[in-house]
């Protein structure tokens, strides 16, 4: 059975490129660093791949607002590309400045199938960069390969521009009908109810925290699984009850084994 193959985008201010890098291979995947500029020059690299994987970072900066510059390259240069990918069963996860730049260039969630920017991540409520631990719930009825099967978990979170938006109400109706929204962000406490800062983070509509689009193979994610992959990175690992392995890695086992039955 041949090994499943993780493209990890590098480059112009991408910086957890290592830390999602590390995700993959411990979920038995091959994770190769590829930089944007050559997918971008090459389109035709994204063939060697199974999985497409945006990390975090600031990526140009941020200075044209979060994942903006490196959207707008990725639509011009490889929408075709990806759009081949996709249909070809490839799997893409986008982390923070990921999520940013897949929803800014029209990928996630494409409800009308045009590339449309119909969700978008703007500065947090709070005026603030958010730097903190978050519960997230999952939902069991979402398309979503990449979350199947997990209960609810804490994730951190470290971003300026986290704030889920809708383009509209009607779009906003769409995905929740569709249960396209993955993960939401619930109170730590446990109390029901909508979370509310610091329990989301950000202050985004309905608590979304992450979306997957209609196959389910394309997911995009504001906290960081990557940065909880063992038990020690939790801040409460000293005090018993954190499993012993980090509960992030569950999203990229699932990953890698959609990404190997689609091959």
């Amino acid at each position: 059975m041949s090994r499943v193959r993780a493209c990890i985008v590098t480059g112009y201010g991408i910086n957890a490129d290592a830390e999602l890098g590390l995700a993959f291979r411990m979920a038995g995947a091959d994770a190769r660093p590829v930089h944007a500029a050559d997918l971008v020059t090459d389109p035709r690299l994204l063939g060697r791949f199974d999985i497409l994987a945006l990390p975090g970072g600031f990526s140009f900066g941020d200075h044209l607002g979060s994942g903006k510059v490196l959207a707008h390259l990725f639509r011009r240069a490889l929408r075709p590309a990806l759009e081949g990918y996709v249909a070809a069963g490839g799997m893409v996860i986008g982390i923070c400045n990921g999520f940013q730049v897949l929803v800014k260039m029209g990928l996630l969630p494409d409800l009308a199938g045009r590339w449309e920017r119909e969700v978008s991540l703007v500065h947090n409520e709070s005026g603030l960069f958010e730097d903190r631990w978050v519960r997230v719930s999952f939902d069991p009825a979402s398309p979503c390969a990449w979350t199947r099967g997990i209960a609810d978990m804490d994730m951190p979170v470290r971003h300026g521009e986290g704030r889920f938006v809708a383009a509209s109400d009607r779009v906003l109706a769409e995905l929740k009908s569709r249960r396209l929204v993955a993960l939401r962000y619930v109170p730590r406490d446990g109390v029901d109810g909508a979370a509310r800062y610091p329990d989301n983070p950000n202050g985004s509509v309905d608590g979304v925290a992450g979306i997957s689009d209609r196959t389910g193979r394309i997911f995009g994610l504001m906290p960081h699984p990557e940065a909880y992959l063992f038990r020690e990175n939790h801040p409460e690992w000293t005090r018993g009850g954190v499993p012993r392995e980090g509960a992030g890695l569950a999203i990229f086992r699932n990953g890698v084994r959609a990404a190997r039955a689609a091959t």
